[in-house]
């Protein structure tokens, strides 16, 4: 599932994921007619519409025995929200289903292919961002920090305040850019404290949000995709 903000704005991101994949011997496919996931819609209210995303997704997903989602934010979207949208429909098993088979990438690699040992494409210092649907939507920290303490070729550090949200929010980030600035200016200055030189999400969200940020501040932090640093498998 390459998501909307995979598909429009890190595309690459989605390449990088599916050059992994097929790498550690996955065959990975990609069905057709892939919209966004309906969380915009959802978190902004409008639950009816979200619910009829969720029924246009069901049946492209059908037949995959496993989904890998490179957001924190959308898998937990599929996983949390599809069947409750689906409660009072004769879809709430499919997407019950389809709940229990999605997967944010970290957890793919390491729950499901029991994959912990990369060689890092970057150099140098790398600390991690906790994006907020990942961590407490899905309660998952461990597994993107399993991988980066394992990167061979490069140094983990942790980040200061990782799970403190880093400003987008979604259409927050519109509705209140000066709130939304302040926010990522704290983020990045724990960024510059961790001494980082690379700095990884698993969001692209948070990606567009502190990337954008570095940019304009002329940062040579690189914001990067999780998927980005992992190289090669070193068993």
């Amino acid at each position: 599932m390459v998501t909307c903000l995979g598909d429009l704005f890190y595309p690459e991101v989605g390449v990088r994921i599916v050059r992994l994949l097929r790498r550690l011997g996955v065959t990975v496919d990609f069905p057709a007619g892939q919209t966004c996931c309906g969380l915009p819609l959802f978190n902004s209210g409008y639950h009816a519409e979200a619910a009829e995303v969720a029924r246009r997704t069901l049946p492209l997903f059908r037949d995959s025995q496993h989904v890998v989602v490179p957001s924190g934010s959308c898998a937990w979207m599929v996983k949390h929200e599809y069947p409750g949208l689906m409660k009072d429909s004769p879809l709430r098993a499919e997407a019950e289903r389809l709940a229990s088979r999605t997967y944010e990438l970290s957890q793919f690699l390491v729950s499901v292919l029991g994959k912990t040992r990369f060689s890092s494409a970057v150099a140098g210092r790398v600390t991690y961002h906790d994006s907020c649907h990942l961590r407490r939507g899905l309660g998952e920290s461990e597994s993107p920090r399993t991988l980066l303490r394992n990167l061979q070729g490069a140094e983990f550090v942790e980040l200061p305040a990782s799970d403190e949200c880093c400003g987008f929010g979604g259409s927050f980030a519109v509705r209140l850019p000066e709130v939304s600035s302040s926010i990522v200016d704290r983020k990045l200055a724990n960024v510059e404290a961790a001494g980082a030189a690379c700095l990884v999400a698993c969001d692209a969200g948070c990606l567009m949000q502190m990337g954008g940020r570095l940019r304009r501040r002329n940062s040579p932090i690189r914001a990067m995709h999780l998927a980005e640093v992992l190289e090669a498998d070193v068993g």
